[in-house]
């Protein structure tokens, strides 16, 4: 188990302490203890899903260290709560949330999948969202994210995309800069540094709302994801947020 403790709520966000270190936060992939896992698509049939929790269950048992482990299920939020519930219960405390692009494509489904899964682990537990796209950052850890992977920097980088806060430039399109790939991949991390850094800071002031406003026009997706979560989550946005 990985010591996470919580200095404070903005919201559903959680501003503390992972591994040392103020959270949310960037962890590398490579730098983690991760129990192996079968994976599986996110459309597909119950079947397909269900042998996927049960042999990930399967191997996460086999593993000595019990830390991180990845919460398969595909399209189904029950399936996905029962994998998080029985990772738990094995010792795991961190958990990486699969098919996590195909959730940024699908805003009602990670809405309802981030809210279940908070209001069903520990508090002792954290979430990883690994490949997100800098402009969602803000709203992930909103809603209870803890931890990113870097990872999403480099593979960029291979495409020649620039992220920055608000939006990805296709640097064949958006003459920019002239960067080589190995510049490209470290203004990229900087880019996911500076916007963790900046909902840190947000949440210590309990104003990581405003910043997810302002970030509410960077795309359909993250506009869709805000109103459903306005509408239909509005007492889990208040449990834990400051009245003045």
């Amino acid at each position: 188990m990985i010591k996470f403790e919580i200095k404070s709520h903005d919201g559903p966000g959680r501003y503390g302490k992972l591994k040392g270190e103020e959270s949310p936060l960037i962890l590398k992939e490579s730098d983690l203890n991760i129990a192996k896992d079968e994976s599986s698509a996110y459309d597909i049939e119950r079947e397909i899903a269900e042998w996927s929790v049960n042999e990930t269950i399967k191997l996460a048992k086999e593993n000595e260290n019990k830390e991180i482990a990845v919460v398969h299920g595909s399209k189904y939020i029950d399936l996905r709560i029962k994998c998080l519930k029985e990772l738990e219960n094995l010792g795991y405390n961190g958990f990486i949330i699969a098919n996590a692009d195909d959730l940024l494509l699908h805003p009602r489904d990670l809405v309802d999948l981030i809210v279940a899964l908070r209001q069903n682990m520990k508090s002792t537990s954290f979430l990883i969202f690994p490949h997100a796209e800098a402009q969602f950052i803000p709203l992930l850890a909103y809603m209870g994210v803890d931890a990113f992977f870097d990872d999403i920097g480099e593979y960029y980088s291979y495409l020649n995309v620039l992220m920055s806060p608000t939006k990805n430039y296709d640097l064949e399109m958006y003459n920019l800069y002239e960067m080589s790939r190995e510049e490209l991949e470290e203004y990229n991390k900087n880019t996911i540094d500076f916007v963790l850094r900046e909902v840190r800071e947000h949440m210590k002031n309990g104003s990581i709302r405003n910043l997810v406003e302002e970030r509410s026009g960077t795309s359909p997706q993250y506009a869709s994801a805000l109103r459903i979560l306005d509408k239909e989550y509005s007492d889990y946005l208040l449990e834990y947020s400051q009245l003045y």
